[in-house]
């Protein structure tokens, strides 16, 4: 009788805990990351900057891709209008680095862009017509 009231309070104990784990979760949503999007790396993105590989930047909740690396976003922090994520880039010749970075919003929608050692900086001009579910769309074939 003792191990069945001591097993069931070690079950009520890993269910309360799981639960707890489960509401303490952050739930990001598109308006914790609102930078979700296509851009063009220094130009507008329009005519054929819009369909240049090496000026696009694909911008996911999970990723960045651009033509210098694929970067897998590991963690991310909003303060107001900039977002600092840390970041794992597999680039060119099977190098991978971590790094961190920064995007700042700007009233015209485009993105102020550095990394941790500003070697990249850049400005970045939002695509029309962008959506996160563009975005996501573009990931998920990206996989």
């Amino acid at each position: 009788m003792l191990n069945t009231i001591v097993r069931g309070a070690a079950i009520l104990t890993v269910a309360v805990f799981a639960v707890l784990a489960a509401a303490l979760t952050p739930v990001f949503s598109d308006d914790d990351f609102p930078i979700v999007g296509t851009y063009t790396k220094d130009e507008a993105c329009k005519g054929d900057n819009a369909r240049r590989e090496d000026l696009l930047v694909k911008i996911t909740r999970q990723n960045v891709e651009s033509s210098m690396a694929s970067c897998t976003i590991l963690n991310r922090r909003r303060d107001g209008r900039a977002f600092q994520v840390h970041l794992e880039c597999r680039m060119p010749g099977d190098l991978t680095i971590m790094g961190d970075a920064t995007f700042i919003q700007r009233d015209d929608n485009a993105l102020d862009f550095d990394d941790q050692d500003h070697t990249s900086p850049a400005v970045l001009h939002k695509c029309a017509g962008n959506t996160a579910a563009a975005a996501a769309a573009a990931e998920s074939h990206g996989r």
